[in-house]
């Protein structure tokens, strides 16, 4: 019977693609194979479970896009910060070219996505950083819509949650990209002085200089499961140290061991999660 449905939906991926131009044609890519365990599986069997491997419970990576169906209602995202320009402050070679193919290519402007929206009715402002682009690197732009999606949550006295995926700091800008640390963390004390929740919800992967700022500042700090978070690589640390680290460092599990993130939710859990921390706040 799986095996019917699978050739069933594969020719039906096929007649639709038939109806382009014969030099348009293409055939679906129609298989994924998970990161974890290596099983190759139908993208519909993924896709309809919310991109879990449903063989080992590996979470896949999520483009901005498809978290904010998954977690908010439906309709009810408005996107602010959209258009707020690159600009190359270190003469970087090649760096504008490769943003302006990436916007194309993914149709956003940058590593993070902004906006209010609500959750089981509940309003918040809400921050997406996609991996897609550039792993999800902090540069000026990124720390701009941060901040004044922080500055937004202050001033409609809403509760704050960003979704952190992120290879670090971006090289390309320098000492510009380091002072997004500070900046955000500077306007995240605001927002805790004002009173206002902020959330964290930590995906795979979470490091650099993101990890050593806002990931870990919320009020309350969730993560998906097996989540990459650390600070420095695994092979930088063991090479400074001169020791062999533990087993499964810098996964979600090791950093809930140790204390510093507060839960670890399944994906298909995390909606109604966020939606009773929220009910909680409001009261």
């Amino acid at each position: 019977m799986i095996k019917n449905n699978i050739a069933e939906n594969y020719i039906n991926d096929i007649k639709t693609n038939q109806s382009k131009p014969n030099n348009d044609l293409e055939l679906p890519n129609i298989w994924i194979k998970c990161s974890n365990c290596k099983k190759i599986m139908y993208y519909m069997t993924v896709d309809n479970n919310d991109k879990v491997c449903p063989y080992c419970n590996n979470h896949l990576r999520l483009t901005a896009e498809e978290r904010i169906d998954m977690i908010l209602d439906n309709g009810s995202f408005e996107e602010f910060c959209e258009e707020i320009p690159n600009v190359n402050y270190l003469d970087f070679e090649g760096y504008s070219q490769k943003i302006d193919r990436l916007q194309k290519e993914l149709n956003t402007s940058e590593a993070v996505i902004t906006g209010k929206g609500s959750i089981n009715n509940k309003k918040i402002v809400i921050c997406i950083m996609q991996s897609q682009f550039m792993m999800g690197s902090m540069g000026a732009v990124v720390g701009e819509k941060i901040m004044r999606a922080i500055e937004a949550a202050i001033e409609g006295e809403l509760p704050l949650i960003i979704f952190t995926a992120s290879g670090g700091a971006r090289m390309q800008e320098g000492m510009i990209s380091l002072m997004q640390m500070a900046k955000i963390s500077g306007g995240l004390s605001r927002l805790s002085k004002s009173g206002q929740l902020y959330i964290t919800v930590i995906t795979d992967p979470t490091t650099g200089g993101v990890t050593a700022s806002f990931a870990m500042q919320g009020d309350i700090i969730l993560s998906e499961p097996n989540a990459l978070i650390g600070f420095a690589g695994k092979r930088v640390i063991k090479q400074t140290l001169r020791k062999d680290l533990p087993e499964g460092f810098q996964t979600a599990e090791f950093v809930l061991e140790h204390g510093f993130i507060d839960r670890i939710v399944h994906r298909k859990e995390l909606k109604d999660i966020l939606s009773k921390i929220l009910t909680m706040h409001g009261r």
